[in-house]
């Protein structure tokens, strides 16, 4: 039995896909809602530069092979596809190596989630860091979704 390309690039944007919704969709809440806030907040912590390589990775490896699938295709869907892996690439880019440091450096000064007033100045800097990390997460997901409803279109 012979594997194609397009085949492993689908399979890598499910993963893609299927990681981020079960960590955003199911574990995450799941842990926020078993747990005190700051409890929660930290273990979720730990999981993030794991979370964020994951999805680096897989990332990368789709935009790796695409060059495979799409052959040069200079079609519209291929152009489109080119473009979405590398608005992918800059945001996981982006948030792994910025962001995520950003957020975790200012979370720091915040000794208590539970205990410290919503309008201190390190938790409104920490909730406009987590806004901005959560949009382009999502961002980031929907990108994928696209990309994997264009793969079949790819090689036509």
């Amino acid at each position: 039995m012979k594997i194609s390309w397009l085949t492993i690039y689908n399979l890598v944007l499910g993963l893609w896909i299927g990681g981020m919704a079960i960590f955003t969709f199911i574990i995450t809440p799941a842990i926020f809602k078993s747990y005190r806030r700051d409890l929660a907040g930290e273990i979720v912590g730990k999981l993030f530069p794991g979370y964020f390589l994951y999805v680096l990775v897989l990332t990368t490896l789709a935009f790796i092979i695409f060059f495979t699938v799409s052959q040069g295709a200079l079609n519209p869907t291929a152009r489109l596809s080119f473009a979405l892996l590398v608005l992918a690439l800059l945001l996981n880019t982006y948030i792994a190596f910025k962001l995520h440091p950003d957020a975790v450096r200012v979370k720091s000064q915040i000794t208590s989630f539970e205990s410290e007033s919503p309008d201190s100045p390190a938790r409104k800097k920490f909730a406009r860091l987590h806004a901005a990390s959560a949009t382009l997460n999502l961002v980031i997901f929907a990108d994928g979704i696209v990309l994997l409803l264009l793969g079949p279109t790819l090689k036509k």
